[in-house]
């Protein structure tokens, strides 16, 4: 065990502090491994907020690099170590601490998994929304930390519409507690939600607050089939406009529904070039009619097909495998880089003529999916082999994506956040000015850069 690692065991116990390689190994990347990598020096397993203190305090009086971190699963490089020090994997702090329904409001560690915490509440009648596709594995305090997203942001919006207050570990030990477990609150500044998305660089997040809504009754599940993509983009909107607010509606390419087709008992015919993943959900009377709605719409709008999926247990399956879509995709293609751009809903035509045009000039495949109902397109470069080549095409074709899309009044990210992957676009999407404001919030939490650094804009 190195030095640091000797230290921090002296404070903490060994069972909370690795040093192995092969474990720092673990931690040297998040679900982006293919962009970079970095080990860290040491490795903390905290199991209290007495323990992510007791290691923040060390690491600001050493001027020590301290990276939070949940699960790993994100897609923007947020929690990769890239300037080493030490890893505070959150993990061990996993405690549904309270469920209240008499004002619909949990209180949870940073640790607890999303799908665990699902399952909790929903036994009692009561719903999160936020729903990303790595709930199964990702954590409440990485959702937080990246303002998290997912299929239900069309109708329920994002993790940042849940949170209430944050307990939040700062990077000289001390702790604050912003907002609390009421719905309203106006007083001073709203620390609470400029930790909601701050990706670990302002602090750590050590519990949380959220807000609750009531089990929806019914669900029922759609697939429309469309002859072309232009079509599909094209019915997003009018489903929008229409009134009938979906609680997922998802697009999939055809190559991305044909793999889907591996996993679902009743096939779709992959005629169509695009494919409307739908699901309703409200009251029972409600659903029946915004089904009957939708249907007549797609017909209207000539889509090839329109399929109301008959049990719950089938249309589980079809939502079990589009959450698994992108491992699918990683077992097929050598390598796949996932971008992540939300437009305004109604132009998200041209977002996927952008994309479709984009594609052919650089000379790369670009599958299309996403959760096409809030705008958020998901882009996924898909690369047969590894090369230099390859790779520079890929870089090009990101830049364009992301220049059509703000050219369009979007952002560069709608849920994974900027990380490192996304730094060198935030000047083009907030200018010099909003970068600066963020430098000099960043100073007043962390005077002495130690963390998360380098993450959300490039340093010099």
């Amino acid at each position: 065990m190195n030095g640091l690692g000797q230290d921090l065991s002296a404070l903490l116990g060994a069972e909370k502090v690795k040093t192995a390689p092969e474990d720092l190994f673990f931690y040297s990347s998040d679900a982006t491994h293919y962009f970079v990598s970095h080990a860290p020096d040491a490795m903390v397993l905290p199991e209290a907020t007495g323990d992510v203190c007791t290691t923040l305090k060390y690491a600001y009086d050493h001027a020590l690099p301290v990276t939070p971190r949940g699960a790993g699963s994100g897609l923007s490089a947020g929690c990769t170590p890239i300037k080493g020090g030490i890893v505070l994997d959150m993990k061990r702090m996993n405690g549904i601490l309270e469920i209240n329904r008499g004002n619909m409001t949990a209180r949870v560690e940073a640790g607890v998994v999303l799908a665990n915490f699902h399952r909790t509440v929903e036994k009692q009648k009561l719903f999160y929304p936020p729903d990303p596709q790595s709930l199964e594995v990702c954590t409440l305090g990485g959702n937080v930390a990246t303002r998290a997203g997912g299929p239900r942001g069309v109708k329920y919006g994002t993790t940042g519409n849940y949170v209430l207050g944050l307990e939040v570990a700062l990077a000289d030990g001390s702790v604050i507690n912003t907002g609390g477990i009421c719905v309203k609150q106006s007083v001073g500044y709203d620390l609470t939600h400029l930790m909601t998305g701050s990706e670990g660089t302002l602090g750590v997040i050590t519990r949380i607050n959220v807000r609750l809504l009531p089990l929806p009754a019914a669900r029922k599940t759609a697939i429309a089939v469309c002859e072309t993509v232009e079509q599909a983009a094209t019915l997003v909107s009018e489903i929008i406009a229409s009134g009938v607010v979906p609680a997922k509606l998802e697009f999939l390419h055809k190559g991305g529904m044909g793999l889907i087709n591996i996993f679902i008992p009743n096939k779709v015919p992959i005629t169509g070039e695009a494919y409307l993943m739908i699901e309703l959900d409200g009251g029972p009377a409600q659903v029946d009619e915004d089904a009957k709605h939708l249907k007549a719409l797609c017909e209207r709008m000539k889509a090839q097909e329109v399929r109301l999926v008959g049990s719950d247990q089938e249309a589980e399956s079809y939502w079990k495998a589009r959450q698994n879509l992108n491992p699918i995709l990683m077992a097929v293609f050598k390598k796949m880089i996932n971008e992540d751009i939300t437009v305004p809903r109604d132009k998200i035509p041209e977002m996927f003529r952008a994309v479709e045009n984009i594609s052919k000039q650089v000379g790369v495949s670009i599958g299309m999916g996403g959760h096409a109902g809030d705008g958020n397109i998901h882009p996924v470069i898909l690369l047969p082999q590894i090369s230099d080549e390859l790779d520079q095409k890929a870089a090009a074709a990101i830049e364009q994506i992301v220049k059509a899309g703000l050219a369009l009044g979007g952002t560069v990210s709608g849920e994974h956040g900027i990380g490192l992957h996304k730094a060198q676009f935030l000047i083009q999407e907030l200018g010099e000015v909003q970068v600066e404001i963020l430098k000099r919030v960043k100073q007043a939490f962390d005077p002495k850069g130690i963390m998360n650094p380098g993450k959300i804009w490039l340093e010099a």
